[in-house]
């Protein structure tokens, strides 16, 4: 059985490197002692063969063998372009 590779929903913020986008998930945590709800940022590092992303764009990222020293996701898809 194969295992399922796990898949994330972020914002591009940097697209400065060469077939690299930086992607910010955001999630929601409960606070242990005071259950206020925070949202918590993440930075992930994807592959973007094509250079296709740009700053803004909602992107799907997928897990993937490493690829260089910080890149472990790939972009699989590119769900919403940025308003410009």
């Amino acid at each position: 059985m194969r295992a399922v590779r796990k898949t994330r929903i972020g914002i591009v913020v940097s697209d400065k490197m060469d077939k690299t986008v930086v992607v910010k998930v955001s999630r929601l945590a409960k606070h242990p002692l005071y259950k206020k709800y925070l949202r918590k940022d993440k930075k992930y590092k994807a592959h973007d063969e094509k250079n296709e992303c740009k700053i803004g764009d909602k992107v799907l990222i997928q897990e993937s063998r490493p690829l260089s020293k910080e890149k472990r996701w790939r972009v699989i898809k590119i769900l919403e372009r940025a308003a410009q």
